[in-house]
């Protein structure tokens, strides 16, 4: 089986390729970005002109892939015509990774959103066993995605708990979301720093960073529609640190800016990197004590 693990020792950004942004992605050189990250089923079977477009820009970049409709810890069975076709699209196009998040979106239908699952013993070994098939089915390990939330229903360990026992349960991958952590650590009150050194980042293989909104002090929305904070570019340096440079995704879903100003996001994300790569060892170990 394929463990899942990318390039974790270059300089490797990305971008997320919406629709709204196609005409400017067709503009881009390999210098601007290193990867594009889809999700799956938006582009599954798609023809026509985007289809055209899509195939396109698979030729110049690597597609990650980020699933949204999984509904990994949900009760209904599991989707293989969906992970049937995944399989052959990573094939088709030599997807480096595919990953989900560490949430539910389903009961007797799409609910389209992506809701907590309980923080239980029960949870763990439900959700790791749907882990276990999927990864049978895809052939190689999956990475589940540190999810944002509003609400911890039935709670009974606590986050960081559930995510280390999920995976270590599963044997999958971590996709390390930063926004996730400092959004989760406002709405629910926790050092972010903390959090984030009690996840099982051995584990982790690629990172997600984006913008959220201030609804009220006490109250952040994940909605990848606005320019990552000075806090959060502050948790990915630490999440470097302890990881090292993984393969890093700028999420970007509306409120577009012009494309110049996302580039200088994936590059501030580089220079990041850059900042990891040249640190000496002496450094590194003292970083991530």
């Amino acid at each position: 089986m394929n463990d899942g693990k990318v390039e974790n020792r270059r300089q490797l950004a990305g971008l997320g390729l919406r629709r709204g942004l196609m005409p400017e992605f067709k503009q881009l050189t390999p210098s601007d970005i290193d990867f594009v990250e889809v999700a799956p089923e938006n582009w599954i079977g798609i023809g026509g002109r985007y289809g055209r477009l899509f195939r396109d820009i698979a030729e110049r970049y690597p597609v990650y892939l980020h699933g949204l409709s999984l509904n990994i810890g949900g009760f209904s069975p599991l989707d293989n015509n969906l992970l049937t076709a995944i399989r052959r699209f990573m094939d088709e196009f030599d997807c480096p990774l595919y990953s989900e998040h560490l949430t539910y979106c389903g009961d007797e239908g799409q609910l389209y959103d992506l809701l907590p699952i309980p923080f239980t013993e029960e949870a763990v070994h439900h959700v790791a066993e749907r882990v276990k098939r999927v990864q049978d089915v895809l052939g190689r390990r999956i990475l589940l995605e540190n999810a944002s939330y509003y609400a911890a229903p039935a709670q009974q360990m606590s986050e960081s708990e559930f995510i280390n026992a999920v995976l270590a349960e599963a044997d999958c991958e971590l996709l390390l979301d930063v926004n996730n952590i400092y959004v989760n650590s406002i709405n629910h009150g926790y050092d972010p720093y903390e959090f984030l050194h009690s996840l099982p980042l051995e584990r982790a293989s690629y990172i997600h960073i984006a913008g959220h909104y201030d609804e009220a002090e006490d109250l952040r929305v994940d909605t990848h529609g606005a320019d990552v904070i000075d806090p959060v570019w502050a948790l990915l340096d630490a999440a470097y640190e302890r990881c090292g440079p993984l393969p890093t995704l700028l999420e970007r879903d509306f409120n577009f800016p012009p494309m110049t100003e996302l580039l200088m996001e994936v590059q501030r994300i580089k220079r990041a990197q850059q900042v990891c790569l040249q640190a000496t060892p002496a450094q590194f170990s003292a970083a991530i004590r």
